[in-house]
């Protein structure tokens, strides 16, 4: 039966376990250290990107909510044949807003088919503050209160003739710092 010895080589300055021709065997502390920055940069980059994904995706969420809650307004000024009477929209704590649909509302920057201004004062029946909770109900957590805001304009010919259009402009800005979004349909009443 074969018998190994184990040699031990001693290297300079007394080091065990390292040939002392072979000068890339082993890790040194330099190369530990140098790795262990390269994994902590690393580490940071990616901590960094995480915090601007779930930054992101709130962004979207509320964006999302905005273009719902204009889509919202321009379908119930279009189901009221505009111009010709008032509709409903009742939050989740159950507030119930008038949308009138007469011609005029909203300040707008530049006139007709420009974007509504959030620096004016907002009008009674063409403004709401829409708070949505989680769950839906007046019992949930409030979650944002948002600005909506419409403006409703005749760009057809005058009323009692067969072209009866509207141009109908709503934003939606979320209270506090947040960038409005405007949105713009042509909508007719049949005569």
């Amino acid at each position: 039966m074969p018998t190994f010895a184990m040699e031990r080589t001693v290297g300079r300055a007394g080091t065990i376990g390292r040939d002392p021709g072979n000068a890339s065997a082993g890790f040194a502390l330099t190369e530990l250290l140098i790795a262990a920055v390269v994994m902590t940069v690393g580490g940071l980059g990616a901590y960094g990107i995480i915090i601007m994904a779930i930054g992101s995706n709130t962004r979207n969420l509320h964006d999302s909510t905005m273009t719902m809650l204009t889509n919202a307004v321009i379908e119930q000024v279009n189901s009221t044949l505009v111009g010709s009477g008032t509709a409903a929209l009742s939050d989740c704590q159950g507030t119930i807003f008038t949308i009138a649909t007469a011609p005029g509302g909203a300040a707008l920057q530049n006139g007709p088919g420009s974007d509504v201004d959030f620096a004016a004062s907002a009008p009674d029946e063409y403004h709401m503050d829409y708070t949505v909770t989680s769950p839906c109900a007046a019992s949930g957590k409030k979650q944002a209160t948002y600005d909506v805001r419409w403006h409703v304009d005749q760009i057809g010919a005058a009323s009692g003739t067969p072209s009866n259009s509207f141009l109908v402009t709503v934003a939606a800005k979320r209270r506090g710092f947040s960038l409005p979004i405007n949105v713009r349909v042509v909508v007719g009443r049949p005569e």
